[in-house]
């Protein structure tokens, strides 16, 4: 079932590509039916707290009328970063099913372990690995399309500038 429920989550994170944000998607699952969905809406909101964990656990929450999340699962493309994390473990979700790690901002194994952090009164079982090839990919892909746009823009500038110094001489 892990991969079937990463599956929704990796269709959520491609809606955030489209939407020229980055790819990542979430699902909340409870008694096997998904209860919250999300995905990143930072520049469409224009919102730092607009991450697709967040999105989930808001919808989740209304679902079941209660800001506690205790035997769901979350389904997550990438590692969640510290807010995200912390947000988890507020909810009091049982498990988390990460697909891609994010080493340099990840705080469920990479950076720091918050999920199961000894200090705080709750932690969730965390599964790394689920469908990471495809989750890792989206992340890829989108940054090098970024990338390329921004290159693009560069040179498109750059002649710009050219015709404008040629244009009036």
């Amino acid at each position: 079932m892990d991969e079937q429920w990463m599956g929704e989550a990796i269709e959520l994170a491609q809606k955030a590509a489209e939407a020229e944000d980055t790819p990542i998607g979430a699902v909340i699952v409870y008694e096997g039916r998904v209860i919250g969905r999300g995905y990143n809406k930072r520049n469409a909101l224009g919102n730092s707290l607009a991450h697709a964990e967040i999105e989930a656990i808001n919808e989740a929450a209304g679902v079941i009328g209660d800001w506690r999340l205790e035997e769901t699962t979350m389904y997550v493309t990438l590692e969640p970063c510290p807010m995200c994390a912390g947000a988890i473990v507020q909810s009091r979700m049982t498990k988390v099913v990460i697909g891609a790690m994010n080493p340099k901002a990840g705080c469920a194994v990479s950076v720091v372990n918050l999920l199961q952090h000894d200090g705080f009164n709750h932690r969730a079982e965390v599964v790394s690995g689920v469908r990471q090839e495809e989750c890792a990919n989206l992340m890829k892909t989108f940054f090098a399309k970024l990338r390329e746009r921004d290159k693009a823009a560069k040179q498109g500038g750059a002649e710009h500038g050219e015709e404008q110094s040629t244009g009036s001489n």
